[in-house]
């Protein structure tokens, strides 16, 4: 079976070096370590069931470093459905011990051996089938499905019990197996991609050897590619791909006919009809039958689909918040996670990391934005999963609006079949306001007072109209060495419509190492108190301070207008 890198979860520095072990292991895995208690962590979270449990539902394998008590007590409310689980193990923190948890069926065990073979110690496996035979039926290799999982569980419990086992097909990863062989036995370990009606006495797996082509004029997908592999007597459990032309691409039929159908969707340039896709894509040493509409091509031995045509290429403009990794949305984790291509300015992509070693990162200065947005489409549309990194929102003075006019300008076709999408991030004002309070709780504006990209009279006019409505103000980009004067005139500005007693809030780099907040007012502010790196929130009307029970003081601007109601 195929996993995705695990998550090595610690509590402790005590832990850190069994953890790197770990790590010679999986080089692909991330040490989460606790704030505040762990120095030198990958990734850093603040509450670990909250961790725990988002790895467990984002179906990623889990090494605890910990008791097995806290993983079970942390995990018990989400274990409903076995079979569905990700492998979970409890490792001792001076690696003397490996307890696989759960995950029976996703190769926890496998991961338990592995683990134990490095740390030299014994894996503590319960798992009687794999204590009595060596091997767990129930989760063969890649490249092979199990028919039924509850059949199966009878099947096990029968061999248990003293029954012998007779296997009919190839089975090579049982060859080193303890299994009660007999050439005459009742129950059958079957392996074939054959149509085959499941009876109690027999374990069916499926060998993962077959690709359904299918062109581009096809309807109703799913039932197609079922109607087709029942009229050549083959089990839809040994389809291993689905693959269509790159005319196709943008289909989003397609696309939800392989969720369906739970296989990679594939795409291959040809000029014919389904049989021609299926030869082309596959080679020679396949048996096709079909027609130019849809066509099944049966291979000797698995198809592994990464070296099947290609997959539609995926571009994602992620926003990274303000700096904190427990900012960050879950979404942009996961997209982090699967990229190949990691696109953006140097200082955010060393934000978003730490990578793994096969992610390529192509850092950039700042002021290169549709370079780097063209670049991120010519990689995407070579079937890469590609990001482009934002700090704050990707559609807040970010790289989104570059990236989609890049996209617009275009007419090359291969970019607009990428898959294009944007997911937001906490920006730098929603940031700071939260840190002050609530200053923009009710109507507000955000202005970048930057005249990279517009004129200077079309920002003075905004502010102007911005401070004639009353309405609180975020500014971006205050102030740089090129531009020191403008901060000073936007506040000339603001201040024919505000009295000195407006509440201003300065936050300066919010949500990373030495943030600061400062509460003050439009009156009291100078721009000598601003950098390029501070977010200014000037008040409204209606901005309303009070103290804090520590010695500070909150912002916020009630919901309300005019007469409280």
């Amino acid at each position: 079976m195929t996993r995705s890198d695990p998550a090595i979860v610690i509590l402790g520095n005590g832990s850190l070096t069994t953890a790197r072990r770990l790590q010679q292991v999986y080089p692909g895995a991330l040490i989460h370590g606790l704030a505040e208690r762990v120095d030198g962590a990958d990734r850093i979270y603040h509450d670990f069931g909250a961790t725990l449990r988002e790895l467990y539902q984002q179906g990623t394998p889990i090494i605890a470093l910990c008791a097995a008590g806290i993983v079970i007590r942390t995990l018990a409310p989400l274990l409903l459905e076995k079979g569905a689980e990700p492998p979970v193990l409890a490792v001792a923190e001076d690696g003397s011990a490996v307890v696989p948890l759960l995950g029976g069926l996703g190769g926890v065990n496998v991961m338990a051996r592995e683990i134990a073979a490095h740390l030299d110690v014994a894996p503590a496996i319960t798992t009687s089938g794999e204590l009595r035979f060596g091997t767990c039926l129930l989760n063969p290799p890649s490249g092979y499905t199990l028919g039924d999982l509850e059949l199966g569980k009878r099947f096990v419990s029968d061999l248990l019990a003293g029954e012998t086992v007779r296997i009919e097909g190839s089975a090579p990863w049982l060859a080193q197996a303890q299994l009660p062989e007999d050439a005459q036995a009742r129950l059958a370990v079957h392996v074939s991609h054959a149509e085959r009606s499941p009876v109690a006495n027999e374990l069916l797996i499926y060998p993962r050897n077959v690709l359904v082509a299918v062109s581009d004029e096809v309807a109703d997908v799913p039932n197609v590619v079922r109607e087709a592999l029942h009229r050549a007597k083959i089990a839809v459990q040994s389809l291993a791909c689905l693959l269509a032309p790159d005319s196709a691409m943008a289909s989003q039929a397609l696309r939800e006919a392989a969720r369906e159908l739970g296989v990679p969707l594939r795409f291959a340039a040809v000029v014919g009809g389904a049989c021609e896709l299926a030869r082309q894509a596959i080679g020679s040493g396949v048996c096709v039958v079909g027609d130019d509409a849809v066509a099944v091509a049966l291979a000797e031995q698995p198809l592994d689909p990464m070296h099947i045509g290609r997959a539609r290429g995926r571009l994602a403009v992620i926003g990274l918040g303000p700096g904190a990794a427990e900012l960050m949305v879950p979404a942009v984790k996961a997209e982090l996670a699967r990229a190949n291509d990691v696109l953006g300015y140097e200082t955010y992509v060393r934000m978003a990391g730490p990578f793994r070693a096969d992610q390529v990162l192509h850092c950039t200065d700042n002021r290169e934005e549709m370079q780097r947005a063209r670049h991120a489409f010519e990689l995407a549309a070579q079937g890469r999963s590609v990001v482009v990194v934002s700090s704050g929102d990707p559609g807040v003075f970010a790289m989104a609006a570059a990236v989609l006019e890049a996209l617009h300008e275009s007419t090359d076709a291969h970019w607009h079949n990428v898959e294009l999408e944007i997911l937001p991030g906490v920006s730098a004002s929603l940031a700071t306001a939260a840190q002050a309070g609530a200053p923009l709780g009710h109507d507000f504006c955000v202005l970048s007072l930057s005249d990279n990209l517009k004129p200077w009279s079309i920002i003075e006019k905004r502010l102007d109209l911005a401070a004639q409505a009353d309405l609180a103000l975020a500014f971006y980009n205050p102030i740089s060495r090129s531009r020191p004067w403008q901060l000073g005139q936007a506040l000339d500005i603001v201040a024919r419509h505000r009295v000195p007693e407006t509440p201003v809030v300065l936050g300066r780099d919010i949500g990373r190492p030495g943030q600061t907040l400062q509460v003050t007012t439009l009156g009291q502010l100078t721009p000598d108190q601003v950098d390029m790196r501070t977010m200014v929130l000037v008040g409204s009307s209606t901005t309303c301070v009070f103290a804090r029970a520590d010695g500070g003081t909150w912002v916020y601007t009630p919901r309300w207008y005019g007469n409280k109601p």
